[in-house]
């Protein structure tokens, strides 16, 4: 008895196919499994701007149950596995005005894996990426940013090599076979199956201990509770 959760970072607009994407096949490749899930769009982010950091989630459960417990939020506050597609939001997102810095691994639980696509090796993205007091992975995925439009989608397998790194750190929440098979199942594409599966076998994790990355404290704001509100005329 389960439920594991995603969580996709993208640039919204010009990566918001790419993330759906993903979340949408680890889904489809749970149901292969045995489990149930569903995939959705973080809620404070709709409408969607071009650019602004985003999030896309993926839940997956044993039952329908624990799927409707994981449900009951509008964000998952901890996950098992983040994948950030765009490598310079390692130096945390603020995705709204009142938000603040979020660092990329605030949601990652304690062992869990931050899955990033770059050109940097791991020692040069620790240093943008803010300290955890626990320990958790690191795997790159050796790639530029992939960015499209919201019409036009680029389709270079980066959505592919994601899911082939995330079945290598995470076996638990879908397995290698079963997201071979509902790729195929869905794509009808030899090319993307041979994607999933080569990423699979060339991910390796780099293990970020309590105190490694960016000492830097990301800031935030204190807004006023109904209380301390001043009077106004609208």
């Amino acid at each position: 008895m389960a439920t594991l959760a995603v969580e996709v970072v993208y640039r919204g607009i010009f990566q918001k196919t790419l993330a759906r994407n993903i979340v949408r096949h680890i889904v489809f490749a749970a149901r292969k499994d045995g489990k149930i899930g569903t995939a959705f769009g973080r809620y404070g982010d709709s409408p969607e701007r071009n650019g602004i950091p985003a999030k896309q989630f993926a839940i997956v459960a044993d039952t329908s149950l624990e799927l409707e417990e994981s449900m009951a939020v509008y964000e998952a506050n901890a996950v098992d596995v983040t994948i950030n597609v765009d490598d310079t939001m390692c130096k945390g997102i603020e995705s709204w005005a009142w938000y603040g810095l979020q660092p990329i691994n605030e949601l990652t639980k304690p062992g869990g894996t931050l899955i990033v696509t770059s050109r940097q090796d791991a020692d040069s993205l620790i240093e943008d990426i803010h300290q955890k007091d626990t320990s958790y992975n690191l795997a790159i995925i050796p790639s530029t940013v992939s960015f499209s439009g919201l019409w036009v989608y680029k389709d270079d397998h980066t959505d592919m090599r994601a899911l082939g790194a995330l079945c290598k750190v995470c076996p638990e929440l879908v397995s290698l076979e079963a997201m071979l098979e509902s790729i195929q199942e869905q794509t009808g594409s030899e090319a993307k199956v041979s994607s999933v599966q080569r990423a699979h076998d060339r991910t390796v994790t780099r293990p970020v201990e309590p105190g490694e990355g960016n000492s830097e404290t990301p800031f935030s704001f204190d807004l006023p509770g109904w209380k301390t509100m001043e009077e106004g005329l609208v």
